[in-house]
């Protein structure tokens, strides 16, 4: 917490905007840092209760000098703002070090601000400092600087003092070579380009010389990168292949300004250090470098893969390979989600955040999902089965549940049909296994099967001719398949005599189909109209009963009266 306020009055001291920068990156985090609290709301077992050894620990340094880290940059903090009371608490002075604490003070900070490569967060941040640098336990490397061609570590040591425990400083042996390595420093580059005048004028607490140092090694990069990639244009509209040609200048339109934008933002994170700002600046302004450099990238493998699955999509279309197609846009779905989460982690692991703390409440994250989102994951792994077992495609015309149209796009959770009344049905991923789809897709014939029915008037030589003249017709209809059609006589009816038409139209287009039955039919009737005969008219049978008339009523009235008179006697 001591480090991150100290990074926060050094951007204060280098200017307002670089403070717009980190707020721009924690805009960026915001939500995820929210995540982490939310995990840090679940109940944590109760620890068990200190030994009497925990509880005489000495509490933890006000000073910030527990680790190596914090011992270096809350020394160079000290030194900025000129408070050399506090940065003599970092540095194991002897009596005779103590007289020159200022100046020694001054000459390390100018070496570390000059040769120190690595930024403050490489140093360790453990209580015991990195056990893998071949030092002794209570010894820690900062460096190592090279100066005019030699080397110079900056050694810290960890003592034990009794009103901070155990902590770390600057060692006085390291302290004894600062002065004969500050004789040895060199003129930076712009102090040998730039006139003094500029080195003493500051803009925002800083020397103008370094401000246009900063500026030109963001302008000439960004402007040399520009020019290449019109010289790039220019030679790509020389190719003589149209179609080559043009795919070329697609590509290169795409990804090249976010080409651009990550080879110089690459160059100037490397340039920076050359325009002599301080290590504590550099730290954190590369921090926002970074954020930014991730998103660029992030944004320039989107642009390429994308092209690439574009041109992939194009060949298997071409071979007649439509379920192919469909995987392909599934998995351009499932990169930019996967490049998302990356550049989300990469930015907090930058920033300084605990990925472990995010990764948990992504833990905690699936759990929810799959208690209370078991439908929505269900979707998902079927739309993925769906494409995968090329069931079904973009472009196909099936029937859903009873629904027919044209699927015009399967997402990860469900797949949308264009009905044939031009309406939009989204169909659950999930609820596809459970329901029939008939695909019309992979029809390479489509079936005419249909009944006729004669009139029984017709002979038995008109019905040979009408056989006959079906069959030929079938046999020389290119689009009829020969093998299978066929007419046959199939039964006498009660009302007329039936003939089964059965062919295959070699076509998977049904608009074709339609229009190749039609024409058939057409010729049939021709041909039952030639023969003589004629379709049988449809029958119908009325049933009437017969009124009695007035003698048979007069003599069934008589034959009535006699039975009652003899059941009477």
């Amino acid at each position: 917490m001591r480090f991150r306020v100290w990074l926060g009055r050094e951007i204060g001291e280098q200017g307002a905007d670089f403070r717009a920068g980190l707020r721009l990156t924690a805009c960026l985090i915001v939500p995820l840092v929210l995540a982490q609290a939310v995990v840090g709301q679940i109940p944590i077992p109760a620890k068990p209760e200190a030994t009497p050894a925990a509880v005489q620990s000495p509490p933890p340094d006000p000073l910030g000098r527990t680790t190596p880290r914090g011992t270096i940059a809350e020394f160079i903090h000290a030194v900025r703002r000129e408070d050399f009371v506090s940065a003599a608490r970092y540095m194991q002075l002897t009596d005779q070090q103590q007289p020159r604490t200022e100046l020694l003070a001054r000459d390390l900070t100018d070496l570390l601000d000059r040769y120190l490569t690595e930024p403050l967060t490489n140093i360790s941040d453990l209580p015991t400092g990195s056990l893998s640098d071949a030092l002794a336990l209570d010894h820690e490397r900062v460096g190592p600087l090279t100066i005019s061609g030699r080397r110079f570590d900056v050694i810290l040591v960890r003592v034990n003092r009794p009103e901070a425990g155990r902590i770390w400083l600057i060692s006085s042996a390291t302290l004894d070579q600062v002065p004969a390595m500050h004789e040895m420093i060199e003129r930076t580059f712009l102090e040998k380009v730039m006139p003094e005048s500029f080195f003493q004028n500051r803009v925002f607490g800083v020397a103008l010389a370094k401000w246009i140092g900063w500026g030109a090694s963001l302008g000439i990069p960004f402007l040399l990168l520009w020019l290449c990639s019109r010289l790039v244009a220019i030679l790509l509209s020389k190719i003589s292949d149209p179609e080559r040609r043009t795919l070329a200048e697609y590509f290169n339109a795409r990804v090249r300004w976010p080409g651009i934008f990550v080879l110089t933002l690459i160059i100037h994170s490397l340039l920076v250090f050359f325009a002599g700002f301080s290590i504590a600046f550099r730290t954190t302004y590369l921090r926002v470098v970074l954020v930014v450099l991730v998103v660029c990238t992030a944004w320039l493998m989107r642009r390429v893969f994308v092209l690439l699955l574009e041109r992939t999509r194009i060949t298997v279309r071409r071979r007649g390979q439509p379920g192919t197609a469909s995987l392909i846009l599934l998995i351009e779905r499932l990169f930019n989600a996967i490049i998302v989460v990356v550049a989300i982690f990469l930015i907090l692991t930058i920033a300084g955040v605990d990925t472990k703390t995010a990764l948990a409440g992504v833990g905690i994250g699936g759990v929810a999902l799959a208690f209370g989102a078991q439908k929505t994951v269900e979707n998902v792994l079927g739309g993925i089965f769906l494409i995968t077992d090329k069931a079904l495609a973009v472009g196909d015309t099936c029937c859903i549940s009873n629904r027919m149209g044209t699927v015009e796009d399967i997402t990860l959770r469900s797949v949308r049909l264009r009905t044939l009344e031009q309406s939009l049905l989204s169909i659950p991923a999930g609820a596809l296994s459970q329901s029939s789809i008939e695909n019309f897709a992979t029809q390479s014939k489509i079936l005419i099967q249909t009944n006729l029915h004669l009139r029984y008037a017709t002979t038995v030589q008109q019905l040979n001719s009408v056989l006959e003249g079906i069959g030929k017709l079938l046999a020389g209809n290119s689009k009829i398949e020969p093998t299978t059609a066929r007419i046959r006589l199939i039964g006498f009816g009660e009302r007329s005599i039936n003939l089964e038409l059965f062919a295959y139209v070699l076509t998977c287009d049904n608009l074709e189909f339609l229009r190749v039955r039609q024409n058939l039919l057409l010729e049939i009737g021709n041909v039952i109209e030639s023969s003589g005969s004629g379709f049988a008219m449809p029958t119908q049978f009325i049933y009437l009963d017969r009124p009695l008339d007035q003698s048979n009523r007069k003599e069934q009235s008589k034959e009535a009266d006699e039975t009652d008179i003899r059941k009477a006697g």
